[in-house]
């Protein structure tokens, strides 16, 4: 899973990253989008304007240079393993291109919004990267004998479509609660944790369900330090006792 996501984020920060470029003017191959120039709606009192994102040089940018080496890749991966990675490249674009948004300003007298001008633009890379996480968390798990095109391990999930925006694995994870030497996996036993959050670094996710240890610990630091003239700085000394939470 986390291999699927790497590939995926990385090749939606490229596009990510080009486009941005492009709008800002800092690359000659490309600029704004101009195809929308020129359309919208009269009707509706707006029409396409300013500087969209060419997302699809970023994207076509993304292609040549993240699946060209992929494509000429070989060896003992074989041809399953390939079609996967450049699925999960494909998904990171796909990502960026669902998530953009309309943009418009108003123009008027004082203020009203009679006309608007509109451009396309691409969501924050936090928000995108949001989404691949949920892909990340939701991905599939495939088989590694390649037939015709990518399938799902499970046999009763086989008729179930993959959709592009879907990250795929062979293998499952590793089991990141448990030390492993060999795979450079600390564990999470004695990992200092939140006991109030519900978020990854609380206890009850980080400890994997093994429970936490509370202790008391003292903090001894200078405070209320003043200036003495001339010419020192005279301080308390003070102590905090706070409870600190590590997993069994």
């Amino acid at each position: 899973k986390e291999s699927a996501f790497v590939y995926a984020v990385t090749a939606a920060g490229l596009v990510h990253a080009v486009t941005r470029s492009c709008s800002a003017g800092n690359v000659t191959e490309c600029s704004c989008d101009t195809k929308l120039q020129g359309g919208g709606s009269a009707s509706e009192g707006w029409h396409w304007g300013g500087c969209s994102d060419d997302i699809h040089y970023g994207m076509a940018f993304s292609r040549s240079f993240l699946d060209a080496p992929i494509r000429n890749a070989s060896g003992k991966s074989g041809n399953g393993l390939l079609a996967m990675n450049l699925h999960n490249n494909e998904a990171g674009r796909q990502a960026v291109a669902k998530l953009m948004s309309v943009d418009c300003r108003c123009h008027g007298v004082s203020g009203s919004c009679a006309v608007k001008t509109c451009w396309k633009t691409m969501s924050s890379f936090e928000k995108i990267g949001r989404f691949l996480k949920d892909k990340y968390e939701n991905s599939i798990q495939v088989s590694d004998k390649l037939k015709k095109k990518l399938r799902r391990k499970e046999k009763s999930q086989r008729k179930i479509p993959i959709q592009k925006e879907d990250l795929l694995y062979v293998n499952k994870s590793p089991n990141y609660c448990v030390e492993d030497q060999k795979l450079g996996i600390p564990g999470t036993q004695g990992r200092e944790c939140n006991r109030t959050s519900d978020g990854p670094d609380g206890c009850n996710l980080l400890c994997c369900g093994r429970g936490y240890n509370t202790h008391v610990v003292r903090h001894v630091e200078r405070c209320e330090c003043k200036f003495v003239w001339c010419c020192y700085v005279r301080c308390r000394r003070c102590e905090t006792m706070t409870d600190v939470h590590t997993c069994k």
